[in-house]
């Protein structure tokens, strides 16, 4: 691999564009140093005995800000985990959780491993082992360290943890607040399987009510007219996906996954691959559409909008000429690096940064963190009153026409609201309100010319962490 080609630390890629946006900020000295600093980050290893093996597992757990507690982010299992990216995921959930208002802190883990080369009693006996490592060490609790899964983790490992944190805490009244993203069973909150994906749907939709917005781009029409290529169909490019054809009728023409892509510029229907890969582990032999045994070929597509849903990185100096999309949708984590953002930056691609785009998995989990920690379901309160409420309004309707309401009209109102529409209007407004604080932004802080988005959303983050550091008397 030549020089050019070999990508730099994820840590130090967040770190550029961190610094990108702190130049735009008058800071006294040292500043821009702690605002960027990771507060602390622990390494455990420890051993797990199999039938006939002892194996040794490497973790970390990296806390980026403790200006809010309790500090929050996922843990993660891949082969890839290592020291620079819990601290580089962990700056940019606390830049993500500033964005979008949410009051935490910023924090990231993860151990060193493939899930898929383990059966399900060997995964429990690995989470437990690690579970019990940060526990004891403080960085998994309700009023601290709150994880929530990511990649390779899921529901299932949340359950593990929570368990294993109430046997160690049995007098902890607020255990079932030590991580989110659990079964809705054990006290998670209806709709966070689908939360970062439909955050992502949400941040779009916002994009393009904002006609000056797709005018910067340049793109025409709505989300139903541009043709897009779709990399990751993991949880969030699932999710995405899905929503935008049932909802946009939005053509996806690529879906780049693990063994390959796909291509059709009829477009793929997102359900359907899913299943295929469920049944085969992957894309190729789908039927009917043409299969490209690179992938990664695909991203250079010609599109109107590419969507990188799964890892970081890549999209790189290596291909960030050959990038054709107008607009580019990070629904994961830094999948630009800092090269390549300089690159699409100068060749006038837009790019909604990471940061917004993926915050819906954190704007969720903190519902579900409230709604365990106040020991009530969301909207239990209200529910009936709402639907009583609704009642009287279909009354007054039929009393001042003579006539009987529709039954559409009178579902609606009369239904009450359940907890997973209180969450998805929550997300949704959530998402709005923080596009539209960027979009602001970007107009201001640019004068004559304005600013790219990512830039924009790291001021407003800085900014904010900033305030509640020096209210704390703290840099």
């Amino acid at each position: 691999m030549t020089e050019e080609h070999v990508p730099e630390g994820f840590a130090a890629s967040v770190a550029r564009m961190v610094d990108q946006a702190l130049s735009r900020l008058q800071l006294p000295e040292g500043t821009a140093d702690a605002l960027k600093a990771c507060a602390s980050v622990i390494q455990v290893s420890f051993p797990v005995r199999f039938r006939e093996r002892v194996e040794v597992f490497t973790g970390w757990r990296a806390v980026h800000s403790a200006h809010r507690l309790p500090v929050k982010g996922g843990l993660r299992y891949s082969p890839d985990m290592n020291q620079d990216h819990a601290e580089a995921l962990a700056a940019l959930m606390s830049y993500k959780c500033a964005v979008v208002d949410v009051p935490f802190g910023g924090s990231k883990g993860g151990l060193r491993l493939d899930p898929r080369h383990y059966d399900e009693p060997c995964l429990e006996k690995i989470t437990r082992s690690f579970a019990r490592e940060l526990i004891r060490r403080g960085y998994i609790s309700p009023a601290e360290n709150v994880p929530a899964p990511d990649m390779g983790t899921t529901q299932r490992e949340m359950a593990w943890i929570l368990d294993t944190y109430r046997d160690l805490h049995p007098e902890d009244l607020n255990h079932i607040a030590c991580v989110t993203g659990k079964p809705v069973e054990l006290g998670g909150v209806p709709g966070r399987l689908e939360a970062t994906g439909r955050g992502a749907h949400y941040a779009l939709e916002a994009f393009f009510r904002n006609p000056d917005a797709v005018r910067g781009a340049g793109l025409h029409g709505g989300l139903s007219d541009q043709r897009i290529v779709l990399q990751g169909l993991g949880n969030v490019g699932h999710h995405l996906g899905l929503f935008l054809q049932k909802k946009d009728k939005a053509p996806i023409i690529a879906i780049i996954e693990r063994d390959g892509a796909l291509l059709d510029e009829k477009g793929l229907d997102v359900a359907t691959v899913k299943q295929y890969m469920q049944r085969t582990g992957g894309v190729e032999g789908f039927p009917g559409v043409r299969f490209e045994r690179d992938g990664a070929q695909l991203l250079e597509a010609d599109c109107d909008i590419l969507i990188p849903a799964a890892r970081e990185a890549v999209i790189h100096r290596g291909n960030a000429e050959r990038i054709q999309a107008r607009l580019i949708v990070e629904a994961a984590n830094g999948p630009c690096t800092w090269q390549a953002d300089q690159i699409l930056r100068a060749r006038g691609v837009t790019i909604l940064p990471d940061l917004f785009v993926n915050a819906g998995g954190v704007v969720v989990s903190y519902f579900e963190w409230i709604r365990n920690i106040g020991h009530i379901r969301l909207g239990r309160l209200q529910r009936r009153h709402d639907a009583i409420r609704g009642q009287h309004v279909i009354s007054a309707i039929e009393m001042l026409t003579n006539r009987s309401a529709p039954d559409w009209l009178h579902d609606s109102l009369t239904r009450g609201t359940n907890e997973i529409d209180l969450v998805r209007s929550a997300l949704d407004d959530t998402m709005r309100l923080a596009f539209q604080e960027i979009f602001e932004t970007r107009e201001i802080e640019g004068n004559s010319e304005a600013l790219d988005y990512r830039t924009a959303a790291y001021l407003i983050a800085l900014r904010k962490i900033m305030r509640a550091r020096m209210d704390l008397g703290v840099v």
